[in-house]
């Protein structure tokens, strides 16, 4: 694994860079070049079948192969096998800027103040950076002392938590998320699938038409009036249009999955009483 870049800071405390894929040739290099002065790389993958694993270890990352446990689970997986000082968390179609990377050598050089850091995300949809509509900063909590913070142990939509202080940097993590329209809605059918799960886990369907129609119909309206009107995502042109449309119409899918998912969880019951 490559060592410190000529004429950068050298770091005092050390840095393990933490990461699951499955299936990220596409995205992996780009990512692993962004992190490639970092003293360790963890990977856990989950069966992937293209060059992912070539990929990795071409960068000297440390590869495990283990069986899908849920974002969340997965992630902290990667997280317990890491060695430094403190931890970077990414996804596979992450990438740290050059100012990021040059923000956190210079934190490591010395004595951070903080147990954990949140960095500002820039997400780009179709090639375009979405700058507004709640897409930007977008901060992500990615950066902890080791042992202070976790994912939560969700399917989907995991978040971080720290046990202690966190601070704030200022460079920004890039999110290739969206390269094709494709990609978008293959990825938000399968979310909008992990997120009825959650929420009939949650007790957040309803039986009755009013509650049904407020769930799928209105709220997907409002998500979209939200964040393509009031907070100026028309502003990023076709492709803030795009994302925030399609955007509402996965939140109509996963209530809409979500009542599926009760009904036929309902329906299985009466036919079933005794089990």
């Amino acid at each position: 694994m490559a060592g410190p870049q000529s004429g950068s800071c050298p770091m005092a405390l050390t840095l393990s860079v933490a990461l699951i894929t499955k299936n990220e040739e596409s995205n992996l290099e780009r990512t692993l070049a962004s992190v490639r002065w970092a003293q360790e790389i963890v990977i856990v993958d989950n069966g992937s079948t293209d060059r992912t694993s070539e990929i990795a270890r071409r960068f000297g990352a440390k590869f495990f192969a283990e069986d899908w446990k849920g974002f969340g689970a997965q992630k902290n997986s990667a997280i317990a096998k890491c060695a430094g000082d403190w931890v970077l968390a990414l996804d596979a179609d992450e990438e740290v800027s050059d100012p990021l990377a040059q923000e956190i050598r210079a934190l490591l050089a010395g004595e951070p103040p903080h147990e954990a850091y949140f960095m500002p995300r820039r997400n780009f949809f179709l090639g375009r950076w979405i700058r507004r509509g709640g897409y930007y900063p977008d901060p992500k909590l990615r950066l902890f002392r080791r042992g202070a913070a976790a994912f939560e142990d969700r399917g989907v939509h995991e978040t971080m938590h720290c046990s202690g202080s966190t601070g704030r940097l200022r460079g920004d993590l890039l999110h290739h998320a969206y390269p094709t329209l494709d990609a978008y809605i293959e990825h938000m059918n399968r979310y909008s699938a992990l997120g009825a799960a959650q929420a009939v886990g949650r007790g957040k369907t309803s039986r009755s038409l009013p509650g049904f129609l407020w769930n799928v119909y209105l709220t997907p309206i409002a998500t979209f009036q939200y964040n393509y009107i009031f907070r100026l995502g028309f502003l990023d042109g076709r492709e803030g249009l795009l994302l925030h449309l399609y955007h509402s119409v996965y939140v109509s899918w996963k209530y809409s999955k979500a009542w599926e998912l009760a009904r036929r969880a309902g329906d299985m019951s009466r036919r079933h009483p005794n089990q």
